[in-house]
């Protein structure tokens, strides 16, 4: 629900720009995916959407664990919640990042590479990991998408350069397959992914690595947000009916992070200006991209709803484009929009900022403040 009365608030007491996040309904919405899930796979959030400590905490009795893509969140992640369970990603893994994961204990190392495997059982020096290989696919073209090439895990020559690394280092133990090859597909499109991975992790296992006894299978997240939708959401249900229909060998593991988070945040900003430069109208807003990189980084509108403080005097209704602080003509929230009576002084009110939003953004650039972050939290102060 739109967080209005608190926005307004915020621009009274000169605390804009600003997040807010709402904690209560982030709660409520991770309780509606754990159950359209029912135990058909387990459930990591993927920090890298919004890693934000009072979301985490207020993410983790729901969900089954997390999942990390660097040496920064890992050990952001242990220290705030030192009990979860985590799976460590990310393609670009240093030697500090695997000895940090040793030293913390994660309970999953997705391996990228041979190479990584090598550096992993060198570091290692016979103490025990578990493991995931990351096997990069080409499944047929889903939902009108083909895949493209990745820099992300191994096509199967690639994983099959593994096992020799793997017969020579017995304590890396493979506990079965990563995959993660889908991004922004709907509910339907999502589960013809998953029965491709799970049959194709099914048979490659069988075939090199049948010692694996109830081989573990993560497909990644990818979800569907869509922003020119944003009252759409992905259908839960469906995909935790269809999960709970594959034939898999052992546990499922999916990673959800924008489809967990989005809904629940907003950026939250004022019109300080409106003017037209050759035939076409901008609003300038305080704060910018370096604030909420999300629609340039993707190429989308971002969704917004105005808010009109008590008297403000409508001025300008038509065709206009939303635009930051920052001296760049990248710097858009969203372009050739239509408005009514858009006045300096207007509350602009982001949603969809509670993924991929401050933590994507460049915040240093031009030096503008930063923007105050709020929260909505019957456990906690508002």
């Amino acid at each position: 629900m739109l967080p209005q009365e608190k926005a307004l608030r915020l621009a009274a007491a000169g605390m804009l720009p600003a997040y807010i996040y709402d904690l209560d309904d982030l709660r409520r919405h991770a309780g509606v995916v754990i159950g359209a899930v029912n135990g058909a796979a387990q459930v990591l959030y993927a920090v890298k959407a919004n890693p934000d400590a009072r979301v985490l905490r207020a993410l983790a009795p729901f969900v089954d664990g997390f999942e990390v893509a660097s040496g920064g969140e890992l050990a952001f992640v242990r220290k705030l919640l030192p009990q979860a369970w985590v799976a460590f990603s990310g393609p670009g893994k240093t030697d500090a990042d695997l000895r940090l994961a040793l030293e913390l204990g994660v309970e999953r190392v997705h391996v990228e590479s041979p190479g990584e495997l090598t550096r992993i059982a060198r570091i290692a020096r016979g103490r025990p990991v578990d493991i995931l290989l990351r096997a990069n696919l080409r499944p047929p073209a889903v939902n009108g998408q083909t895949t493209t090439v990745t820099p992300f895990g191994m096509d199967e020559p690639t994983l099959e350069a593994c096992l020799p690394i793997l017969r020579a280092a017995p304590r890396i133990r493979v506990r079965g397959i990563h995959s993660h090859l889908a991004w922004g597909l709907p509910a339907p499109a999502m589960a013809e992914v998953a029965a491709y991975v799970v049959t194709w992790a099914s048979s490659w296992l069988n075939r090199h690595l049948p010692g694996v006894e109830h081989p573990e299978i993560d497909l990644g997240g990818g979800m569907l947000v869509d922003y020119a939708d944003p009252d759409s959401r992905f259908d839960w249900a469906a995909y935790g009916a269809a999960l709970a229909a594959l034939r898999s060998p052992g546990p499922l593991r999916i990673e959800p992070g924008r489809s967990l988070s989005a809904y629940q945040g907003w950026y939250v900003t004022d019109v300080l200006d409106i003017k037209t430069s050759h035939g076409q109208c901008f609003a300038v807003l305080r704060g910018g991209t370096q604030h909420l990189r999300t629609p340039v980084a993707r190429g989308h509108d971002q969704p917004f709803t105005v808010i009109r403080p008590t008297g403000r005097t409508p001025a300008y209704s038509g065709t206009i484009t939303l635009v930051g602080q920052l001296c760049t003509p990248k710097d858009v929230f969203a372009r050739d929009v239509s408005v009514t009576g858009l006045s300096p002084g207007d509350l602009i009110v982001f949603g969809l900022a509670g993924a991929y939003a401050w933590n994507l953004s460049h915040h240093q650039f031009l030096m503008h403040p930063e923007p105050t972050f709020h929260y909505l939290d019957r456990e906690g102060a508002s």
